[in-house]
């Protein structure tokens, strides 16, 4: 059985995508995928989706995620961190530790971020990446990020290591390079570990060298990826005719999505309340016919 969720601890040189290879032949399954791109030089959580826990992956919580980024100073790259091209340089910072933590209260909070060329971004179908490997960059939109903590661990006049918590689609390099710029100096991620990911974290996440020794067994229920979303608990009946795509009456359930349980605890899917009915909108398993109904 491959049905669940795995928290893999991505190592650093492989891209996301090697893990689903590597997954795919451990697990045997074909059905399989990622939740939350990280870079072939960053390693840390990646949350990996397997059989019917794919269907999942859009109702994923990983609005928040946690890393732990260090910057070099006195450097600029192309591609935001130390793989790339050396493009600038400048003299290092003169501040103080405490100068410099100050400077980092200014990056918490909504602000806007343009994410880098360097990025899985697709334009027509295509990576960025790719574009910016032959040299082209094109305009792209900003988007809104949140910093909910940026936190100094370390500094000096040549490197500062932080703790960031930061909102989906935060790009950590490009939220170094702004600092940096803010600083009047030139800088470059020089390490970057993904601590967490919505509910998954780090101190959880296992290794492929104990997947490559039997991965099955390290894999959570497929429920693990939506506990942010209500908990639903239908009757028996319910239960038969909502799996089986019937609209069903609960008043008592208030607008919005839930995940749907049955009285002994099963997980059938996703549900979504509206003027006190309820449909499925993702079920993954079907409840059986009650006997009175036979």
């Amino acid at each position: 059985m491959t049905d669940g969720i795995i928290n893999v601890l991505k190592p650093c040189g492989m891209t996301s995508h090697d893990v689903i290879g590597f997954l795919r032949r451990v697990l045997n399954t074909k059905k399989i995928g990622h939740s939350g791109t990280l870079d072939p030089d960053a390693a840390g959580v990646l949350s990996v989706f397997a059989g019917s826990a794919t269907r999942l992956l859009e109702y994923a919580a990983e609005d928040r995620k946690s890393y732990r980024a260090e910057i070099t100073f006195g450097v600029k790259t192309d591609t935001g961190d130390d793989s790339g091209t050396v493009t600038e340089r400048s003299s290092l910072p003169a501040c103080s530790k405490e100068d410099f933590s100050a400077l980092l209260a200014e990056f918490t909070g909504r602000q806007k971020q343009l994410p880098p060329m360097y990025s899985a971004l697709k334009l027509n179908g295509q990576p960025l990446y790719k574009l910016a490997r032959k040299g082209i960059s094109v305009e792209r939109q900003e988007r809104e990020i949140f910093i909910y903590r940026l936190q100094l661990l370390s500094f000096s006049q040549q490197k500062a290591l932080l703790d960031v918590e930061c909102s989906k689609g935060t790009y950590i390099r490009t939220l170094l390079e702004d600092i940096c710029a803010k600083l009047g100096v030139c800088g470059t991620m020089s390490f970057l570990l993904r601590t967490s990911a919505g509910g998954f974290k780090i101190e959880d996440a296992v290794t492929l060298q104990e997947l490559e020794n039997g991965g099955e067994k390290y894999l959570l229920p497929e429920e693990t990826a939506v506990m942010h979303l209500q908990e639903l608990v239908l009757t028996d009946r319910q239960a038969w005719r909502i799996t089986q795509g019937v609209a069903t009456s609960m008043a008592e359930a208030a607008d919005g999505l839930y995940r749907l349980k049955g009285r002994s605890g099963e997980f059938f899917g996703i549900g979504k309340a509206s003027g006190g009915i309820v449909k499925g909108v993702k079920i993954l398993h079907h409840a059986e016919k009650p006997q009175e109904l036979i």
